[in-house]
């Protein structure tokens, strides 16, 4: 067996030595630093939270200021936007009605125009018939006057034209029957000449009335709505811009109520909660408090998807565990649309508490609690934007602020 040199054994019991050194380096400096120190680091860590968790509350309840007032901005303009289209339906109603009207009168105004036509073809044969008849008696007179008669003649010439003429009985008494009729024929179709250009007068007149009249509705109703319609695509810009605005007010909130559970569940490891949920803490009423930490939410406050928190919203960090607030029967334990998981239990008959958005159960439906007994864990299941405990007071089912009972 080979010995081992007595100056390797020395180099060994060296560097032994120096890796125990290093390895108690540490402990012993940790046990001389004073003891204060570390208290004063976590100290100042947790003043330095507070502060921006107090900075994040502030600006998360203007942004839910901002957030209420441009809800209320959107419903205005909606408002409007509804009492302008029924302005406009009424309008419409109305056009409607005219179209009715407008349609009538077009009709009307189709038949005049057939009329017309109908009428102005009369008046070309009328004209016609009675240049025939002039030049038919023109030339009777004329073979009258070859025939030489005198007495007739002087009758023609001392009228003053045809239509005085056709009116002179002397006239009409000597001339034959055969002209008679000629005669006859010649003055109907001059009196059915007048009577046809009086009534293609009237027939026009009429035609240019209700032409009018179609072009001074239409004008009004096409104005009116015209007007309406712009004034509807204003308000539809200014709700858009509005409801814009409010959906990057809603975002920038999120976000901070995101931040701001963050740094509540920071502060709650700091301060040990989340060990043990913390001590219990009773309040001024007869209930104790589920969680130990601040109302991030009030009861009642109005959201632009709720008009009344149903409750109070309990800022803090996921699996912090939760407490029943009164002795009771577990009633409700399961998932809950937006409440996600869901948790309630029956104090009496008409008392109840409920806890919501809870990571996991810890009862079952049935079970009986005592007060302050760990029922759940936070979490953000269901519709929440951040760890948190929603905490509700019922009354015969009905909500009630859980603060006149913490």
């Amino acid at each position: 067996m080979n010995r081992i040199p007595n100056s390797f054994r020395a180099l060994m019991r060296s560097r032994l030595a120096l890796l125990a050194f290093v390895a108690i380096l540490p402990a012993a400096l940790w046990a001389l630093m004073p003891v204060g120190s570390l208290g004063a680091s976590n100290d100042a860590k947790l003043s330095n939270l507070r502060n921006k968790i107090e900075q994040t509350q502030t600006k998360l309840d203007s942004k839910k200021g901002t957030e209420r007032v441009l809800t209320t901005q959107v419903a205005a303009w909606q408002s409007k936007i509804n009492a302008l289209q029924g302005k406009i339906n009424k309008l419409q109603g109305r056009q409607d009605e005219i179209q009715v009207g407008l349609d009538r009168e077009s009709n009307e105004l189709g038949k005049i125009q057939d009329e017309l036509r109908k009428q102005r073809r009369r008046q070309v044969l009328m004209k016609a018939r009675l240049e025939e008849g002039r030049r038919v008696l023109g030339q009777r007179l004329f073979e009258l006057y070859r025939a030489d008669a005198p007495t007739l003649i002087s009758v023609v010439l001392d009228s003053k034209g045809f239509a005085e003429l056709l009116e002179r009985s002397e006239f009409l008494q000597r001339i034959g029957e055969q002209d008679r009729r000629v005669i006859t024929l010649v003055r109907a179709a001059r009196i059915d000449a007048t009577i046809n250009a009086n009534r293609l007068g009237t027939l026009e007149g009429r035609q240019q009335v209700v032409t009018a009249r179609i072009k001074v509705k239409r004008d009004a109703v096409a104005s009116i709505k015209r007007q309406l319609v712009s004034t509807r695509t204003g308000f539809d810009n200014s709700k858009e811009r509005k409801a814009s605005l409010l959906a990057s007010v809603k975002a920038d909130r999120h976000h901070l109520e995101g931040a701001l559970s963050k740094m509540i569940e920071t502060q709650a490891r700091i301060e040990g909660v989340l060990v043990d949920g913390g001590p219990i803490r009773q309040g001024s009423g007869s209930m104790v408090w589920p969680v130990n930490g601040p109302i991030t939410s009030p009861f009642c406050e109005r959201r632009s998807w709720e008009s009344c928190h149903p409750g109070v919203d309990i800022g803090v960090g996921s699996g912090t565990p939760i407490r029943a607030a009164d002795s009771g029967t577990v009633r409700v334990a399961s998932m809950n649309g937006g409440y996600g998981n869901f948790t309630c239990i029956a104090h009496s008959a008409s008392l109840s508490t409920c806890y919501a958005h809870q990571s996991r159960y810890a009862v079952s439906v049935g079970q009986k609690v005592s007060k302050g007994q760990v029922i759940g864990y936070v979490g953000c299941t269901g519709f929440c934007f951040g760890d948190h405990l929603h905490f509700e007071v019922r009354i015969n089912g009905q909500v009630t602020n859980p603060l006149n009972y913490l």
